[in-house]
């Protein structure tokens, strides 16, 4: 009785590898697929659906307690012809350019202060610097409206005491209180950049400056030449996220002046809060939202050109 093996072609073998890592791919996308559908069902409920929501209702007359009707972009047109919202579109530019690049130096100067081995209890100094971004925004508006109440504030009895000032009002006063609420943001801020400053400084390397002193580099060249280039990636993401939250500012406009004085600090988001749950229009509301949403994603847009722009020249 005489048996005889089959082997299989080679051919017929390659055909089998391919089936095999066909069904392992599958395999992995269905398990890669498993693993991030919590995270895209929360994405789905909670960013998606409302920023398309938004959307629609942003071309409708709803309000709160009622449905409206398509009016198309009118509310948009109406937003552009308003004179109210180009006063908030100023404030919460002025905001915006003030804040970014103060709250950036701030950062960077108590950054480089305690980034030296020299000062003893460094690690105590980054904490009590820390401190003020972990207090609630909220519960720091409120202790800095006490503080700042003409008539039972330290700070303005200390202007009367020791300067001679009377009756100072800086939340109250024109001139005076987008300036203010700018100020105690940046005090509110600034010790979260700075962290991220302090890991930015700790990964540049130390023989570079140890090489720029032995050339004869001074202090200013150092930073100049080592610092600021080993810190831009650092610089990008505190640019960004600093621009993109001074847009987004309520909480200390809300709790500090309610838009006052003469709406001299009445931001965007002020006023979709006014127009949402003050007036009840949340289809002008959902305008201004857009109008926020576009002007964050212009600025993220023009940072991402730029951030590319400079890797290229870097290497080129």
């Amino acid at each position: 009785m005489s048996t005889s093996l089959k082997i299989p072609s080679a051919q017929g073998a390659g055909q089998e590898i391919k089936e095999n890592k066909k069904t392992l791919s599958r395999r992995n996308i269905r398990t890669g697929l498993a693993f991030v559908a919590p995270a895209l069902i929360v994405l789905a409920v909670f960013v998606f659906y409302p920023t398309v929501k938004t959307f629609f209702t942003s071309l409708t007359t709803d309000r709160i307690n009622r449905s409206g009707h398509f009016v198309g972009l009118q509310n948009y047109q109406k937003l552009f012809t308003n004179a109210d919202f180009w006063i908030d579109f100023r404030n919460t530019v002025i905001y915006a350019v003030v804040y970014a690049p103060l709250v950036v130096i701030v950062a960077l100067a108590f950054a480089l202060l305690l980034n030296r081995k020299d000062i003893k209890g460094v690690g105590f100094f980054r904490t009590c610097l820390f401190m003020p971004f972990i207090i609630s925004l909220t519960v720091a508006s409120i202790a800095w409206s006490f503080l700042l109440s003409p008539s039972l504030g330290l700070i303005p009895y200390w202007a009367n005491q020791y300067f001679g000032i009377q009756h100072l009002d800086l939340l109250g006063t024109k001139s005076t209180a987008l300036a203010t609420i700018i100020l105690i943001t940046v005090w509110k801020n600034f010790g979260y950049f700075m962290v991220i400053f302090l890991a930015g400084l700790q990964g540049i390397s130390a023989e570079l400056y140890e090489a720029a002193s032995l050339d004869g580099a001074n202090a200013w060249q150092r930073f100049l030449h080592i610092t600021l280039p080993g810190l831009r990636p650092t610089f990008n993401y505190v640019v960004i996220f600093g621009l993109i939250g001074s847009f987004q500012v309520f909480d200390q406009v809300f709790i500090l002046t309610s838009g006052g004085p003469d709406r001299s600090t009445e931001t965007i988001v002020y006023r979709i809060y006014t127009e949402a749950f003050g007036n009840g229009k949340l289809g002008y509301a959902s305008a201004l939202s857009y109008i926020l949403l576009i002007m964050t994603l212009i600025l993220g847009i023009v940072q991402l050109v730029s951030n590319n722009k400079h890797e290229k020249e870097e290497i080129g």
